[in-house]
Order: C-alpha cells, then structure tokens, then sequence
C-alpha cells in the first residue's frame, strides 16, 4: 500500500512537472526565445508582455480610434482603422514586430518578400486559429496542403467565365429589385436620402443567395442574420488572447456561436440534400454555384473510385456553402458601398463613370460585352479597392525555420501582411497615395504597380481569391444600373467612420442623397 501511494505521488510530481514546464515554455520560455532569434537580426518590435502581449494595447487604440469619426475629405484610413500596426511600423521601422499573445507578428511591407509568401504556399501556410473562429467561416479559404488542392480543384469549375456569364441575369435581377426600391423613396422632385449601406448589405445576400443556391434572399434570409450575429461575436473572440481549451467552457459567448452554428449547418444541410436529389431527378439547374460544386464533386469521385479521401464530404460542402454565403455578400457589399461614398465625394469621376456607361449601354440593361468595355469603372473600382480594401491584412505563418529575403524566420511566427498599409504607401504609389486618382489604374494594374505586389485586395498568387471576377463583375454591373438611374452625393447627416467588423464596415452607414438621372 506504502509503495502504491509512493508511485502515485512520484506520477503525480512528474505530471505537475510536465504541466508547469509546459506552462512556463508557453508563457515566457519560447516567446523570449522567438524574441532573441528575431532582434539578433536587427529586428525591432514591442517588448513581451505575459500571456497578453500587445492585445491590451491593441484593443484600446482599437476602441478610441472608434470614437472619432473622420473628415469627410480624408482618405488616409490607416490611423482610425489600423492604429497599433501603424504605431509599430512608424516606431520600429518597416520590417517590425508586435505580440498576438505569445507569438511575433512580423510586419512585411516589401513588395519582394509579399510576394515570396504568397507564391510559397506551402512554406508559409495560415495560421492556425481559435477553432470558434472557424465556426464562422472556414472552407477553401481555412485549408492548407492537399485538402486546399482539392477543394481549389472541385470548386474551380464553378467560377470559370462561362459559369461566370450564367450569372449575369441574376445580377439584374436583384440590382434592378434594388432600384426599383429606391425609385419610390422618391420625393415629387425626384430625389431622397436613404442610407445605401444595408441595401447593398441586401443586394449583395440576394445575389449570392440565388447564385449558389437559386434561391431568394427572402428565402435565406435567416442564415443571413445568424451569419451577422456569428460575425459579431467572432469579433469578441479575435479581440481576445487565445487559451487553449477555452471553447469548451459553457460561456454565454460559446454556447451562442455553437448553437448558431447548428441551426447554419441545418439549414444548408437541408438545402444541399434538396438539390442532390433534384439533380438526381432531372428537376433542377447544374448552373448555380451549388449545383455546378455537387457536380464537380461527383466528377472527382467517380474518377478516382472509391479511394480514401477522395472528393469533398457533405460537410465540406456545407463548410463550402458558409463560404460562399459570407464572402460572397460582405466582399461585394463593402466593394459597392465606398464606392458609392467615393464617387459622391468625386463628382468628376461620377460623371466621367456615367458618360461611359450611357455610351456603352445607353439606357439598355447591362449586358457581358459592356461590361468588359467598361474601363472607366473598371480603374474606378480598382482605386476603391486601393483606399478602400475590404480585408485590411492577411495573415501567414511558419511552421519550420524558414527564409524570407535576408531574415531566417523561426518556427512559430506571424507574417502580417498589411494590406491598407501597402496600398496607401506613398513609396510605392506617390505623393498622391493617400487620395482618390482612379487615372493611375488607366494602363492596367500592371503598369499602376510597376509590376509589384503592392496592390492584392484579394490576395496574390496561388491562393487569390477564387471569387474575385464574381465580385467584380457584380460590382459593375450594379454600379452601371444606379448610374443609369442615378446622381449622387454625400448627406449632410454622412459621418466618415471606416471600421473593421470583418471587412471593412461604414460605422454609422453611408447616407446618400440621391437624384432621379433625366437621360
């Protein structure tokens, strides 16, 4: 008995040993390591703090810069919508550092080196992340390795140009629904105030909707609104340290995401069964983005038999789904939205978009050719996403040592890559970076460049987003119609807030006034 009791209390000192070993390497051990390794290269960045790093600091500039609403002629967004990163950078220099928790998140603005971790996606993945975070969103865009080759295989098809022109009834369908609203909000003199960011929020939802589904807003609507909540609280959740093993607590916080994502998952589960079956039948279109995906699916398995891992599963295909319902909406929302915000503060080159597009289309409905003609929107839209982009960074990370141009990065470091900082680079873009100049995207983004990665609202290389010509195209086509329709201009009641909820969210709206175009 005295020796039993002698062994469980040795097990019980190495255990505890073990745990407090594992605690201190996690807390303090490896992040003062990590530290050292990237000062030694003549690195600098915020000294460590414990377990909370720089996210205290972080999360107040965060808050505070909410506070104050901008000018309404200012463009320089970064100071309101990336202040800690845009502290570093100035203090620390180009190539600096900040803390995520215990992890160093390197600041990479070099074109170079954007593009050396774009282009090795194998060497500088994503980062793993809280899993409630992948309650949300995850899909191709979560996977790495041969689950992301596969998906980007299967999915593909689904956005190729001719799939991509079988949208474009569905693009006037649900641009012309929103028009038609607009037009009997107005007054007898042909004009009204309205605040077009939740129509656009709409617009963008019914696309998508009936897109991949073929079905209508109002019949999605509810996965809607629980994907709104969910991205709410996911922003609560990015906010915060990650400790493990903290999602499996019964917080209020988690139970909600879990439940919403039951009720999500239920919801398209049922509309994917719906569409196997009508497919089956002969009862439906293959030419939404659902239909095309299950028949790509099918294709993949049926050419490689019944092998392991072989095509996606059905919650792959729900994982797919959430993708294409979140990005899909918020991409082309945001898109739109400061479009229309930038184009009201320019009446120059609102003018310039509507002489080009009545020379294109006259008073018809927008139509492929068109809108591929359409350079003026085309370099219009470009610079929006330029000052504008609706994700302001993106993230990598190393799993291994690794090199990047001079640096030898250690295993367990970020690689930020800040977006909005490189767009609005004066270095790179010129003394006019900071202000809206569609001209310098009239040769092409290429030649606006120089050929540099300095310009990837929607990622570069092998991983750039699959949807980009979906959105795109959407964008066109809706801004073509309201200028048809409409002039427009800044409310007096327009308060200038860019705040990141996700994408790049108006805070308080987009007010616009708008008049009934007499063509």
């Amino acid at each position: 008995m005295e020796a039993t009791t002698i062994v469980l209390g040795a097990a019980t000192i190495v255990v505890l040993v073990s745990w407090g070993w594992g605690i201190l390497n996690w807390l303090w051990l490896k992040p003062k390591k990590l530290d050292r390794l990237l000062r030694e290269q003549g690195l600098q960045g915020t000294p460590y703090k414990v377990l909370v790093g720089d996210s205290k600091d972080f999360m107040k500039m965060q808050r505070d810069a909410r506070t104050k609403p901008m000018n309404t002629s200012d463009d320089d967004i970064v100071p309101r919508t990336q202040p800690y990163v845009l502290q570093c950078y100035n203090k620390y220099g180009k190539n600096s550092f900040f803390w995520f928790g215990g992890i160093p998140r390197l600041i990479v603005t070099d074109p170079e080196l954007i593009k050396d971790v774009f282009n090795k996606i194998y060497d500088f993945p994503k980062p793993d992340t809280n899993p409630l975070i992948k309650l949300l969103v995850n899909g191709l865009a979560g996977h790495e390795g041969e689950k992301w080759s596969k998906h980007r295989r299967i999915i593909n098809p689904a956005f190729h140009l001719e799939k991509l022109k079988l949208m474009i009834p569905i693009f006037l369908k649900s641009s012309n629904d929103m028009i038609s609203k607009w037009e009997k909000l107005l007054s007898h003199n042909g004009s009204c105030e309205l605040d077009v960011w939740p129509f656009f929020q709409n617009l963008a939802s019914d696309v998508i909707s009936r897109a991949a589904f073929g079905s209508s807003y109002e019949e999605g609507i509810r996965i809607f609104e629980l994907q709104k909540e969910q991205l709410r609280l996911t922003m609560e959740i990015i906010m915060k340290i990650y400790i493990p093993g903290w999602r499996f607590l019964p917080t209020r916080n988690n139970r909600r995401m879990k439940e919403i994502h039951r009720l999500i998952k239920a919801s398209l589960k049922d509309i994917i069964n719906k569409k196997e079956k009508a497919l089956k039948a002969g009862e439906t279109s293959k030419d939404d983005l659902l239909g095309i995906l299950l028949e790509s699916n099918h294709k993949e398995i049926e050419e490689h038999g019944n092998k392991k891992n072989i095509g996606m599963s059905l919650e792959d295909v729900i994982d797919e789904c959430k993708l294409f319902y979140f990005a899909g909406q918020e991409t082309t929302s945001v898109l739109l939205v400061w479009t229309m915000v930038l184009l009201s503060k320019h009446s120059y080159w609102q003018e310039r978009a509507r002489e080009e597009v009545l020379q294109v289309f006259g008073t018809q409905k927008p139509h492929l050719d068109g809108l591929n003609r359409l350079k003026i929107v085309t370099m219009i839209l470009y610079e929006v996403l330029r000052l504008y982009p609706p994700v302001l960074g993106l993230t990598r990370s190393t799993d291994k040592e690794m090199k990047l141009g001079e640096l030898t990065l250690p295993e367990g470091v970020h690689i930020y890559l800040p977006i909005v900082l490189v767009h609005h680079d004066i270095g790179l873009w010129g003394d006019d970076a900071k202000q809206f100049n569609p001209e310098r995207f009239s040769e092409g983004i290429f030649k606006a460049t120089n050929g540099k990665a300095s310009f990837f609202p929607f990622g570069w290389g092998p991983r750039i987003c699959i949807g980009q010509n979906f959105s795109l195209m959407e964008a066109k086509l809706a801004l073509s119609l309201i200028l048809q329709h409409f002039s427009f201009e800044l409310s007096p009641s327009y308060t200038h807030a860019p705040m990141v909820m996700g994408t790049l969210h108006p805070q308080h709206g987009a007010h616009i006034v708008l008049r009934k175009v007499k063509i």
